[in-house]
């Protein structure tokens, strides 16, 4: 039986990272996946994304999931600066998770919760 791909109860960050490097790699993509290139692009889908909400107002903003259009947009943005960012993070050696892990620490010390000893 052949999986799905894009199942929830099957993804993982570890399986993501392999299903781009194996498509890259099925491309001969890999010389270009620089770490220099891979920032410009997820700088580059960043953008993208971030011209979607440019001129909506707070509350339009909030509401962007509800235009099916819209919504697609937004979900095809977010996918594509993910999957840049687990490229470079491929690329570089860098656990997402445990990057990610480490930094909310960094920033509970950093920034106490109101109340907080």
């Amino acid at each position: 039986m052949t999986e799905e791909p894009g199942r929830r109860e099957d993804l993982d960050v570890a399986r993501l990272q392999r299903r781009l490097a194996d498509f890259a790699a099925r491309r001969n993509w890999q010389p270009y996946h620089t770490p220099k290139n891979l920032v410009a692009a997820l700088s580059v889908e960043a953008s993208e994304l971030v011209e979607i909400f440019q001129w909506l107002t707070p509350e339009e903003s909030s509401r962007v999931m509800d235009d099916p259009g819209t919504a697609h947009r937004v979900r095809d943005e977010v996918a594509d600066v993910l999957a840049y960012l687990l490229q470079l993070c491929e690329v570089l050696g860098i656990d997402v998770l445990a990057a990610l892990d480490a930094k909310i620490d960094r920033n509970e010390g950093r920034f106490p919760a109101p109340g907080a000893v």
